[in-house]
């Protein structure tokens, strides 16, 4: 077998897939949900300025996961307490974009510090280390898979009660505001529900790739239409799709499920530039085409 064998047989080996696939069976369900979740976040995240935001609040959540893993807790409780710390820290002393930045510039480096030294002190297996980086596809247990779907649902039931008025306030703050919407407190509560959506992101694809599902959807669904009800649609359905798609493919593999789904949610974000770049082109040269969505 040649090197290059080799590689593409780690990469791609579906040796005893059916038998494979019954064990991730409460990763697929999580994935689903973490896919609705992170694509109706991620339209908000476009729509405030936010992927720096995401990034911060990932790595109070790998600290937060770190120390849970190093005090023998559950994990997923560790990652949220960390994501909310942050989302709150960000929420409260940074009202302004230039404010926010520097608070989360701030918190950035804190938060990957105090991963690695409690990583550094955990004496355990070191796949349970790597797996909080870079996302493990058969370790979402029953009990995880309870604060999962929990926490989904709170992220869920926030974003439907305050889906119009957030919306609005991301569009327009100033003349939100001056119609009566409590625009800084929506600022605040849409910063706890992104930290809780960070926290189930970084549970399959860990802390380095949160980005991939929380801003690369509704990224690619933005290139292609400003639907208000397709672009969360269209999030929703690529979010899911490459977090599935990552899933399938990594249960073959000896290689971790993050670069299965970054890759997944890359190319479909390079197909919409391409799809959306054809028809502003069109557009330009006087043909007739439709409007977005």
């Amino acid at each position: 077998m040649t090197i290059a064998e080799g590689i593409w047989q780690q990469i791609f080996s579906f040796d005893n897939y059916g038998e494979l696939l019954a064990l991730v069976r409460n990763s697929l369900i999580a994935g689903a949900a973490l896919g609705l979740v992170g694509g109706l976040v991620g339209v908000f995240v476009i729509m405030r300025d936010l992927p720096f935001a995401v990034h911060g609040t990932s790595e109070l959540s790998f600290a937060g996961a770190s120390a849970a893993l190093l005090l023998g807790v559950n994990i997923v409780g560790g990652s949220i307490v960390g994501s909310l710390i942050a989302a709150g820290a960000i929420g409260l002393l940074g009202s302004r974009a230039r404010d926010r930045n520097s608070v989360i510039g701030t918190l950035m480096p804190f938060g990957l510090g105090l991963g690695v030294l409690f990583l550094a002190l955990y004496k355990g297996r070191a796949a349970n280390k790597f797996g909080i980086l870079t996302g493990q596809i058969v370790a979402v247990d029953t009990p995880q898979m309870s604060w999962l779907l929990g926490t989904s649902a709170v992220v869920l039931v926030a974003l439907a009660v305050m889906w119009r008025p957030l919306a609005f306030a991301s569009a327009d703050p100033e003349v939100a505001e001056a119609r009566g919407v409590p625009v800084r407190a929506l600022s605040f509560a849409f910063m706890i529900v992104l930290g809780l959506a960070v926290a189930l992101s970084v549970q399959i694809v860990g802390a380095l790739l949160v980005l991939t599902l929380l801003v690369t959807p509704a990224a690619a669904a933005a290139r292609i239409t400003a639907s208000p009800v397709l672009l969360p649609v269209l999030s929703v359905v690529f979010a899911v799709a490459s977090i599935e798609g990552g899933i399938l493919l990594a249960l073959g593999s000896s290689i971790p499920i993050s670069p299965y789904v970054t890759t997944i949610s890359f190319t479909i974000y390079i197909v919409c530039r391409l799809v959306g770049t054809y028809r502003t082109r069109q557009w330009g040269a006087g043909r007739t085409v439709p409007e977005p969505g």
